[in-house]
């Protein structure tokens, strides 16, 4: 970098310094825990892992905190009520999606689902859950194409043997096929080398999240060096999905969402109805549902066998309840899941204590709002804290941060739903993909507690819970047993 670049850097944060100082001071935003540094907001004082730091901060300020990133402020929303009545009551003026340094990588800003406003936003999301329930979300359809997959999922785990096994690469890359059997109408063998690679991709990207973010926070930082393996390995995976929309985009619309989505479009056209559904749209909605349906169910399986390892009079009393209303000699069946109460109460509970997006999904506010008296100025970044309400002991008992499945279960032995259960999120960017997550968390978790024992490597001494930070609270690496257990 030349002497006259670094000036004009060292100018610019200056004077958006300036404009935060002096321009922003007189405005009544929420509390700040701690004194913003200069130029830098809060980035120095944010932790590795935020989560114990953000409840800290909490009991500190109250139901609502602000955090500058850089010079862009960051509402955070602890309380249960606040959360419900900012992003749900109040879902016109905080549904908003900031643009994030990956949007720029692809040249997509405002497209697809996950990071698209306004009208856009509506339409493509809208589009996609039309196609998706179509191909079966919540039915019979979509279970058997999950069992399926489950099945090649098993029969591969049973090749370790009892040996010690990290089951994270093969469960991310069965959980991709679902994904891709929905998406292109078609599966992949596990060595697949171009599914591989694709699978490698998506994981460095989920790594790369703290870079990505405080590249967006801090916008001249992409003219600096350091970031070409995100931009490369970003690309290679719009390279793969361009590719498979090529193969697809043609054939039969109940094949696959691809061509589900051209053929849509292809009658909008024909009616001379204006839409945004276009190439770019289906290009980032493909990555979008790709990326999120690969890693959160994958996430959270794993996490339910660590728990599975570290309690296993749990798993115990899953298998004995599996054993007594089906037995061993048929696979469980989406209709078995009313007879399985403790399995899924056992589900409910992972999703709770592991929290793993515990920033959900956040909003840009598009103009400038009041919450609670105090100004939230236009652009600001605002975020529900999940880990607020899951992990809160006034909702869930003392032992909150204890895995106990009989939480979700009543006095008479039926399961609970309760309204402050919001893994998913809430309000309309509540996840597209949640039915879909409940089908596949039931089916492979029955499945894999039906077929194997799950033991630790050393007995008595089951991995720790431990977690990697990031954009999901990704279990530490460990490894496991798998013994097949005998049928009846």
């Amino acid at each position: 970098m030349d002497f006259i670049t670094l000036v004009l850097i060292v100018i610019t944060s200056l004077l958006v310094y300036a404009y935060y100082r002096f321009t922003k001071k007189s405005l009544n935003v929420p509390p700040c825990p701690v004194r913003p540094w200069p130029i830098v907001g809060h980035l120095l004082t944010l932790k590795a892992d935020q989560r114990p730091q953000f409840q800290q901060w909490r009991e500190e300020c109250g139901d609502i905190f602000s955090v500058y990133l850089g010079s862009k402020l960051l509402v955070v929303i602890n309380d249960f009520d606040l959360i419900k009545e900012t992003f749900v009551k109040r879902a016109d003026d905080f549904s908003d999606r900031p643009i994030m340094f990956i949007d720029e990588i692809m040249n997509h800003q405002a497209s697809g689902i996950v990071f698209n406003s306004g009208h856009a936003w509506r339409e493509q999301r809208n589009a996609a859950f039309s196609i998706l329930r179509n191909f079966g979300f919540g039915k019979n359809v979509l279970a058997d194409r999950v069992l399926e997959e489950v099945s090649h999922y098993l029969d591969n785990l049973k090749t370790h043997s009892g040996k010690p096994v990290d089951i994270r690469k093969i469960t991310t890359e069965s959980t991709a096929n679902i994904i891709c059997s929905i998406l292109i109408g078609k599966r992949y063998e596990y060595n697949d080398p171009v599914f591989q690679r694709l699978i490698m991709k998506i994981n460095f990207l989920f790594a790369s999240y703290k870079q990505a973010a405080i590249i967006t926070c801090f916008p001249f930082l992409k003219y600096l060096p350091g970031h070409q393996k995100l931009v490369e390995n970003t690309k290679f995976i719009l390279e793969i999905l361009k590719d498979f929309i090529i193969r697809s985009k043609d054939k039969d619309p109940d094949d696959n969402f691809i061509a589900s989505y051209v053929a849509e479009r292809g009658s909008k056209i024909v009616s001379d109805e204006t839409t945004t559904m276009n190439e770019r749209n289906l290009l980032r909605s493909v990555f979008d549902l790709f990326i999120a349906g690969t890693e959160t169910t994958s996430t959270t399986i794993c996490w339910f066998v660590l728990y599975m390892l570290n309690y296993p009079q749990v798993q115990k009393k899953i298998f004995d309840e599996i054993e007594a209303h089906i037995g061993t000699e048929r696979v469980p069946s989406i209709q078995d899941r009313p007879k399985f109460v403790y399995l899924s109460a056992a589900i409910k509970e992972t999703q709770r204590l592991s929290s793993i997006a515990p920033q959900s999904v956040m909003r840009i506010c598009s103009k400038t709002q009041t919450i609670r008296n105090y100004t939230i100025p236009e652009g600001s970044l605002i975020a529900p804290n999940l880990d607020s309400i899951l992990l809160d002991k006034k909702i869930w008992g003392s032992d909150a941060d204890i895995f106990n499945p009989d939480r979700f279960i009543d006095t008479k032995g039926q399961l609970k739903k309760p309204e402050e259960f919001i893994p998913f999120g809430v309000g309309r960017r509540v996840c597209l993909g949640e039915s879909m997550a409940k089908t596949e968390l039931f089916l492979y978790l029955s499945s894999l507690i039906q077929r194997f024992h799950l033991l630790p490597v050393h007995p008595d001494q089951p991995p720790p819970m431990d977690y990697i930070y990031g954009v999901t609270m990704i279990p530490k690496t460990y490894q496991l047993r798998l013994i097949e257990r005998a049928s009846s």
